[in-house]
């Protein structure tokens, strides 16, 4: 599997995927409008496009996963993705990666623990506030679940 670095050339196609995925270019994390427009990150492709993305940020001395998605599921895309962001973070001295998934998450919240994360932060109805920013953000998740909770994961590196 080859996995490429956002760039210009990937930029529109980049965009266009997570609008899709994601309802609109800004994401919203603890209550904060994130642009995703030129956010760092990394893809996979194959012939029939892009099959998954993963973005994040630099703040503080961590790392923040914006966003992960695997178009093509149990292909090791997301653990491949994770991979690459852990050996970065690694070379620039990064100790601790972090990210926020939602309480209807459920796949992402097996994942992420089996690859390593804790959880170590719960932030409950943030979805509440977080709507104020993106409307368009679903009241009903994941398997009908009601999307309320903002969980945050941690993995020390």
């Amino acid at each position: 599997m080859k996995i490429y670095r956002i760039d210009q050339n990937s930029r529109k196609k980049i965009n266009d995927l997570v609008t899709d995925r994601w309802y609109s270019l800004d994401m919203i994390v603890r209550g904060e409008r994130i642009d995703l427009s030129d956010a760092d990150g990394w893809y996979t492709a194959d012939e029939g496009g892009i099959t998954g993305l993963l973005t994040f940020r630099i703040i503080g001395g961590e790392m923040e996963i914006l966003s992960l998605d695997s178009l093509k599921e149990n292909k090791g895309i997301g653990t491949a993705l994770l991979d690459t962001a852990v050996s970065e973070a690694r070379d620039k001295g990064i100790e601790r990666i972090v990210l926020i998934t939602t309480n209807d998450n459920i796949r992402a919240l097996r994942f992420y623990q089996k690859f390593g994360f804790d959880m170590c932060g719960f932030f409950r109805n943030a979805l509440d506030r977080s709507r104020k920013l993106k409307p368009e953000i679903p009241l009903i998740g994941t398997d009908g679940i009601p999307l309320k909770h903002e969980i945050e994961m941690e993995l020390f590196v």
